[in-house]
């Protein structure tokens, strides 16, 4: 283990608030008691308030005041990173290794109480991942890259709209995660305008020797958004979508990417939308499909007539 990561060690076990002697530490850390008392001078030199009482009952303990130092975490700081790190991984972080070397570390210089607690937490919890594991993590971290340095990119990207890739130059300025899918949002010298890009479907990528300097406040995540859900100009023209129904199916209606930023309003039964009458009729039927029996459509009656042809249509589909 190399000495910081001794020296870490050490410091977590004083942090437990008991008072522990050299030969404890050595035992623990398997190593000799001189190694011990080097480690000790050097972690007080560093600045560390450590107490040293000699004598039958003596040993090491920390200040008080030096025990709610930031660097060291409460069980329930260190159970929320753990549970942060399990969502990440599943979700196909792509700096995988590291996090893994980070609560591994983590573990390591927990006490023995803090280490049965966590591992009570971490049992408790499952987070099933609804997608293969990521095949884009090159790309990713060369992207993170150039957007930390501020370095343009070469890529050759498909859309899918394309037969051909196209090689372009584009300026990376933040990551986004939506949906199970990585995309990234960068001014593209090609098109001269913002765009995002999914990840996925950058076939090669290189850096160039090109600088640029990302708008000051900008958020990679508010202009994805924006460019999901483009603002309406006539806010007058927008038609009621009203549903009743099942409580839980309304729910997870209100918790749909779309829906839920056009909620008017929501009592136990039903709930109101606000949208636009082209989108009410060419996206939401299909999006109310699925809830089958659990929902019904109050307004507007022109909504259903729509939902009943276009399940015609499929029947007709499967018919021939």
């Amino acid at each position: 283990m190399a000495k910081i990561d001794n020296m870490m060690t050490i410091l977590w076990m004083l942090h437990s608030g008991r008072k522990i002697t050299a030969q404890q530490i050595a035992e623990k850390l398997e190593m000799n008691i001189r190694t011990v008392y080097r480690y000790i001078d050097a972690l007080s030199a560093s600045g560390v308030p450590i107490i040293a009482d000699s004598g039958h009952n003596g040993g090491y303990t920390l200040l008080h005041n030096f025990i709610e130092s930031p660097l060291l975490f409460e069980v329930e700081e260190q159970t929320a990173l753990l549970h942060a790190a399990a969502f990440a991984q599943e979700a196909g972080y792509y700096l995988g290794e590291a996090l893994d070397s980070a609560t591994s570390k983590l573990k390591m210089y927990a006490t023995q109480q803090q280490e049965r607690l966590i591992q009570q937490h971490l049992q408790g919890l499952t987070v099933l991942s609804p997608m293969a594991k990521s095949t884009v993590e090159p790309v990713l971290k060369k992207l993170e890259q150039a957007i930390v340095h501020e370095s343009s990119v070469d890529i050759e990207y498909q859309t899918s709209h394309e037969e051909q890739a196209t090689r372009r130059i584009v300026d990376p300025y933040g990551l986004v995660y939506w949906n199970n899918n990585w995309y990234v949002i960068a001014f593209c010298h090609l098109r001269n305008e913002l765009r995002s890009f999914k990840v996925e479907r950058i076939i090669s990528i290189n850096q160039t020797a090109i600088t640029f300097q990302r708008p000051t406040f900008f958020s990679a995540g508010e202009f994805f958004m924006k460019s999901l859900l483009p603002a309406v100009a006539d806010k007058k023209g927008l038609m009621p979508l009203v549903v009743d129904g099942k409580a839980s199916a309304l729910d997870s209606l209100c918790q749909h990417w779309f829906l839920g930023h056009h909620i008017k309003e929501r009592t136990a039964n039903k709930v109101i939308f606000l949208l636009e009458e082209e989108s009410i009729h060419t996206y939401v039927p299909y999006l109310l499909l699925p809830y089958g029996k659990s929902i019904q459509v109050l307004e507007p009656s022109s909504l259903k007539q729509t939902i009943i042809e276009v399940l015609h249509d499929l029947v007709h589909y499967y018919q021939v």
